[in-house]
C-alpha cells in the first residue's frame, strides 16, 4: 500500500525485496509507463506491491534505484538531508574526535553513511563535493547550505568526473579550480590541490596508515612506490626519523607536489619520476641497494567487474619486483583501493607473489581506510582499501 504521506511517483520491481542493499539494478526494475527524471525520489514496491523503500530513480543509469530509506514514514526532503549530514559530521566530530588530529578528513562516505552517491571531503577551509549520482546532483544546492552550516565560511568546490556524468545522464560543468591549501594530519603538512586530476585533491584515507608506517623507520631506508604527493616518504622523514627516504612515481606534476610538500615539512626525501618496472628491476638486477621498509600504493587497477583478473595480474607483477627491493627481515606495505579486488583476493595475490618472488612473508596488520571512511556490513562495496603490512625474509 502506498504512504498516505507520499506524492512521489511509483517504480515497481520484478522481484520480491529481500535485501537491504541501497543499489537496486536495471534488470531487476519494471520499466515505468512515465518515466521520472533521471535522479527523482521515488517510492519503491516489490513485486507484490510490498513497500520496498524510498530513494533516487535513474532509468539511464546500470544501478537503478539507490534506496535512502526503508521507513514508509520517513520522507526524502530538506528535513532527510539536513538530518543525514549532521549525523555524518557528528561522527567525525564528536565520536571519532577528528578535528584534535587533522583538518583534512572525509566528511561523507556516501552509502557509508547512508547516503548512496555523494562523497564529501574536508581540507582545512575547502570541502570537495563529488557526486556519484544523478539524484544527489539535483540535491546539490540543498547539500551544499546544509554542509556551509557545520563548516561555515568554507569554499566549496563540487564535481563530477566525466565518467560519472555520462552513466548517470548529468551534466556538472566543471568549476574553477578553488585556491590550493595546506592541511595538517598529525603534525605533518601537505598541500591538498582540489580540481587537480589526483582524486578530491589528497588521499585523507591512508591517514592512520601513515601514521603505522613511521612506526618501522627510524634510521632505516625507506622506498615508497608510487609514491604519489609523498605521504608515506614525508610521514617516514618527519615522524619516523628515517635515514634515507626514496619516493618513485611515473607522474611528474604530482612529484613537484611531493617536492613542494618536503620542502613543507624541512626534510629532505629524494624523488625520482621513473616507471617502477623499469626502476624495480635494476634493484632486482643489482644496481641499487636493498631497503629496509618499502611501500607500494597504486593507482585504482580498474572500475570495470570485467577487468578484475588482468588487474590482479599487474598487482602480481608489481608486487613481486617491490618484494625483490626489500632487504631480509625489512618491513614491505602493499596497497590496493581498487575496490573491485577483494581482501580475499588480494592476500592470495601477494602468496602468489611472494611465491615467484622466492620471499617469506609474515602478515604483521591488515587495515583499511580510516574510521571516517566508515562502511556499512551490508554494503562491502564502500570497503574499497586494503593495506597488507608485512616482515619479509
Amino acid at each position: 500500500m502506498k504512504p498516505s504521506a507520499s506524492a512521489n511517483p511509483t517504480v515497481q520491481l520484478k522481484i520480491e525485496r529481500r535485501s537491504n542493499h541501497p543499489w537496486i539494478f536495471q534488470k531487476m526494475v519494471e520499466k515505468p509507463a512515465e518515466r521520472p527524471k533521471p535522479g527523482s525520489v521515488v517510492d519503491i514496491y516489490d513485486r507484490d506491491g510490498t513497500f520496498a523503500g524510498r530513494g533516487f530513480y535513474n532509468g539511464h543509469s546500470r544501478i537503478a534505484l539507490r534506496v535512502l530509506t526503508q521507513d514508509p514514514e520517513e520522507a526524502v526532503d530538506a528535513g532527510f538531508f539536513e538530518r543525514k549530514i549532521a549525523q555524518a559530521v557528528e561522527l567525525r566530530r564528536e565520536v571519532l574526535k577528528l578535528d584534535a588530529v587533522t583538518d583534512a578528513y572525509r566528511v561523507i562516505h556516501s552509502e557509508g553513511d547512508g547516503l548512496s552517491g555523494l562523497v564529501v571531503d574536508r581540507f582545512a577551509d575547502t570541502l570537495v563535493i563529488e557526486f556519484f549520482s544523478a539524484g544527489m546532483f539535483r540535491q546539490r544546492d540543498l547539500i551544499r547550505r546544509c554542509l556551509l552550516e557545520h563548516f561555515p565560511d568554507s569554499q566549496v568546490y563540487a564535481f563530477a568526473e566525466e565518467h560519472v556524468q555520462k552513466q548517470e545522464s548529468f551534466d556538472c560543468s566543471t568549476p574553477p579550480t578553488p585556491r590550493p591549501t595546506v592541511i595538517e594530519e598529525h603534525g605533518v603538512k601537505f598541500h591538498a590541490a582540489p580540481g587537480t586530476k589526483h582524486k578530491t585533491g589528497f588521499f585523507a584515507d591512508q591517514r592512520d596508515n601513515r601514521l603505522t608506517l613511521a612506526g618501522f623507520c627510524q634510521d632505516k631506508r625507506v622506498l615508497d612506490l608510487c609514491c604519489n604527493s609523498g605521504g608515506f616518504a614525508i610521514y617516514a622523514k618527519t615522524v619516523g626519523g628515517a635515514k634515507e627516504v626514496v619516493g618513485v612515481d611515473l607522474d611528474e606534476e604530482i612529484l613537484e607536489v611531493a617536492e613542494s610538500n618536503a620542502r613543507l615539512n624541512k626534510v629532505k626525501v629524494r624523488f625520482v619520476q621513473a616507471d617502477i618496472f623499469h626502476w624495480l628491476r635494476d634493484v632486482a638486477a643489482g644496481r641499487a641497494e636493498k631497503f629496509d621498509v618499502v611501500v607500494l600504493d597504486p593507482a585504482k587497477m580498474t572500475r570495470d567487474r570485467e577487468q578484475v583478473i588482468p588487474a590482479l595480474k599487474k598487482y602480481l607483477d608489481m608486487n613481486k619486483l617491490a618484494l625483490g627491493a626489500v632487504r631480509p627481515g625489512g618491513i614491505f606495505v602493499t596497497c590496493s583501493c581498487t575496490g573491485l579486488v577483494s581482501e580475499e583476493q588480494f592476500l592470495d595475490m601477494l602468496r602468489r607473489a611472494a611465491f615467484y618472488a622466492n620471499r617469506t612473508v609474515q602478515v604483521l596488520k591488515i587495515s583499511g581506510a580510516g574510521p571516517d571512511h566508515p562502511w556499512q556490513a551490508h554494503v562491502p562495496e564502500s570497503r574499497y582499501l586494503k593495506a597488507v603490512f608485512c616482515r619479509v625474509d
